[in-house]
């Protein structure tokens, strides 16, 4: 077995949600979730089919978003995961939909982050996704101002009064 690391193509101010799915409806799903819970979001989604045809799946309402998606999805090439990028839009807005959509097994990670997905390949090619690097490594505790930032944070962005 192989070990490789895949880093997410994708804008800086655009956030992503990595998962894993086991069905080909999932594309349908997820694009349900996303267009009844945030009114013109702007995304792309990539499902990797994993029997079958073995195609990458794609729906979207942006086709920059929908490309990005489908090439990230194909450069992975890890079975039944599934990628999303959205545009003025945050996971949190979506993120417990998506958890509840049946065939929706696992979330790997939902960021605007630098993402690096770290997959493993066995023998006869097939690869499945052992977990993903999100972000950088802390640099301290956060002490009152920084404390201070982050509440300030919160209100200007309106997720807190």
């Amino acid at each position: 077995m192989e070990i490789k690391s895949f880093k997410i193509r994708k804008p800086d101010e655009i956030n992503l949600i990595l998962g894993q799915s086991h069905f080909i409806k999932t594309v349908e799903d997820l694009y349900e979730v996303l267009v009844n819970n945030v009114p013109g979001v702007k995304f792309g989604l990539a499902f990797a089919e994993s029997s079958g045809a073995c195609k990458i799946r794609c729906e979207g309402t942006d086709l920059e978003l929908k490309n990005l998606a489908a090439q990230n999805a194909l450069e992975i090439g890890a079975g039944h995961v599934f990628i999303i990028f959205l545009r003025n839009a945050y996971p949190i807005n979506v993120l417990n939909a998506i958890k509840n959509i049946p065939e929706v097994c696992n979330i790997f990670c939902a960021t605007a982050n630098p993402v690096e997905v770290v997959v493993a390949e066995n023998i006869d090619g097939a690869r499945g996704v052992m977990g993903v690097i999100d972000g950088a490594r802390p640099k301290g505790i956060e002490d009152d101002k920084d404390i201070s930032w982050r509440k300030e944070l919160l209100r200007r962005i309106g997720y807190k009064l």
